[in-house]
């Protein structure tokens, strides 16, 4: 505040610095349009650093394989994530079942006056029988295991899932490919009939059949391209990626699990997640019965202390134990409501055991029969349909047949290979089905994620 006063005093010295700062300053911009100038003169290209964020390329990225995708989904996905989560609490759980109770201390007066004043100080010591601790403890491992066991399963959805969604895409992509292709037939068959009709040799309806024909299957490359690009979205969504990092899928639709026996999967039923989650679930049912029944036994408190009365100036030292009658509640009711629950889970591991033969026996069924399909389609439907579609057209440039022949040799031609890959979707699906009910790490080698 005094400097400004000062200076105010003197403006001859306020305008000279300011004079001084002003010379600085055009200075400097003075310097660096010279700066500019003279790496202009030396070169005739735009200046680097105004054109550095325009032309950094960013590298694309590699393509993206199975094993990869599922890595990534694992990774990213926020339901994996909570679960991990409640893993973790589960250790508080543990922690807390193998504390034991706290001591009490109590202190009491008798008599306010000073002179007959009593005093007395007392540490009561709970001790729990029965087994308590043991139980709790025991019951809160079992939630560990259950726990777990959840991740596990949800891990093998998840799994399950991503490959769903990767075969999908490469699907998605072989009929994007397929509707190219029809494009570029439909314009061909089109170019071939105006040649015909500039000739003479067929009607004009026949171009116009031809040009709706084309029209069509424009449309169908259109919602191909967005059947593939939806089939993109879902995949990333399981990754947990908000942009596709990735637009090259590695491996081919046309690579098939391999249909493994159902003698060879029933076995592994028994160590499937979902019957695995059901046992666990019984396990823990049986711990909590032996905590309701631990509790039935009453716990003793130990007590120690001293008392000190003014009117005798002595001393007395206390001892003590309660022990709690159990006349009216000797926890009958919790001690039923855990018995009858244990039953429930036994029943519930019975039937997801029952529940996970007939399903593992559908999908496989479902992936044998589309595999043979898939097989027919391979061998006759479509060798057969491209070779009625090559005579059709060979005749009608030699004019032995109409167009309408052609056009139907060529839709049955596209029909066949639109079937052999819906087929192929249908394969991967019934295949990560599989995977899902029993578990990747238990058919390793066999099913989708594997492949």
């Amino acid at each position: 505040m005094f400097k400004g006063i000062y200076l105010q005093g003197k403006p001859h010295a306020w305008r000279g610095r300011t004079k001084f700062r002003l010379a600085a300053g055009a200075a400097a911009i003075l310097l660096t349009f010279s700066g500019g100038a003279f790496s202009q003169g030396t070169s005739q290209g735009p200046v680097v650093g105004a054109q550095e964020p325009q032309t950094v390329a960013v590298s694309p990225a590699g393509p993206l394989s199975l094993a990869k995708a599922i890595e990534l989904a694992l990774e990213g996905n926020p339901e994996v994530a909570a679960a991990t989560r409640q893993l973790e609490a589960t250790e508080g759980q543990i922690l807390q079942g193998r504390s034991r109770p706290n001591p009490e201390l109590a202190y009491s007066l008798e008599d306010a006056r000073s002179k007959t004043r009593t005093q007395s100080w007392q540490l009561n010591l709970p001790v729990e029988l029965g087994g308590k601790r043991a139980a709790r403890t025991k019951a809160a491992e079992k939630s560990r295991e259950q726990a777990a066991a959840q991740l596990a399963e949800l891990k093998g959805t998840v799994r399950a899932n991503v490959a769903a969604a990767y075969f999908d895409v490469l699907t998605a992509q072989e009929r994007l490919a397929l509707a190219k292709d029809s494009v570029a037939l439909a314009k061909s068959s089109t170019d071939t009939v105006a040649k015909r009709v500039a000739a003479g040799k067929v009607s004009p309806v026949e171009e116009s059949k031809a040009r709706v024909a084309e029209a069509g299957v424009r449309v169908e490359l259109a919602q191909a391209a967005s059947e593939q690009r939806n089939a993109l979205s879902r995949l990333f969504a399981l990754l947990g990626q908000i942009n596709a990092p990735f637009t090259v899928l590695e491996g081919k639709a046309e690579n098939l699990p391999a249909v493994p026996p159902l003698a060879d999967l029933q076995p592994l039923i028994s160590s499937s997640p979902g019957v695995v989650l059901a046992r666990i679930e019984v396990d823990r049912r049986q711990a909590l019965t032996e905590l309701e029944q631990s509790k039935r036994v009453p716990d003793v408190t130990v007590s120690v202390g001293m008392q000190r009365s003014n009117e005798t100036q002595r001393n007395v030292l206390l001892f003590g134990v309660s022990v709690p009658l159990p006349v009216f509640d000797r926890n009958q009711g919790n001690l039923l409501e855990a018995l009858k629950l244990e039953d429930k889970a036994r029943d519930e591991l019975q039937g997801a055991t029952v529940r996970l033969h007939s399903e593992v026996a559908q999908a496989r069924e479902r992936l044998s029969t589309i595999t043979a399909e898939i097989q027919s389609l391979q061998q006759d439907v479509r060798p057969g349909a491209k070779s009625a579609y090559d005579a059709a057209t060979i005749g009608f440039e030699n004019g032995k047949f109409n167009f309408l022949e052609v056009l139907d040799a060529q839709r049955t031609y596209f029909t066949a290979k639109s079937q052999y890959l819906k087929a192929l979707g249908e394969a991967h699906r019934a295949a990560a089905d599989v995977d899902r009910l029993l578990g990747a790490s238990t058919v390793s080698g066999l099913i989708a994620t594997h492949n």
